[in-house]
């Protein structure tokens, strides 16, 4: 068995049909879980990029056509797989923050105001 361990993953966005292919992420890092706002404006995910052992991961918020993300968590360990409601009122995401070391995800849920 072989196990991969990804150093760098940016995140792209295109149309549906395979058009218009642009990259929206530039940091170097490992970003995954991507997920589209309500609105469809910005994209929520999951990266390394704010740690510099890489070893700590983060929801980070970004436009549809990149820029500057914003980080969204800032607690020790995995915050991933961020989701929001379809009414786009709540955020759902899996987190390591209540017990890091043991590498334990539970699933939080907040109130998402922008």
């Amino acid at each position: 068995m072989f196990l991969v361990r990804p150093t760098v993953m940016e995140l792209w966005v295109m149309n549906a049909d395979g058009t218009n292919q642009h990259q929206i992420t530039h940091d170097g890092a490992v970003s995954l879980s991507p997920y589209f706002t309500p609105d469809g404006k910005k994209i929520i995910y999951s990266s390394n990029a704010g740690d510099p052992n890489r070893r700590e991961f983060d929801l980070y918020l970004i436009s549809k056509d990149g820029g500057e993300p914003e980080r969204i968590t800032t607690a020790p360990g995995f915050d991933g797989f961020p989701m929001f409601s379809p009414d786009g009122q709540y955020i759902v995401w899996s987190s390591s923050r209540a017990d890091p070391v043991s590498h334990e995800t539970n699933l939080f849920i907040a109130k998402w105001v922008e």
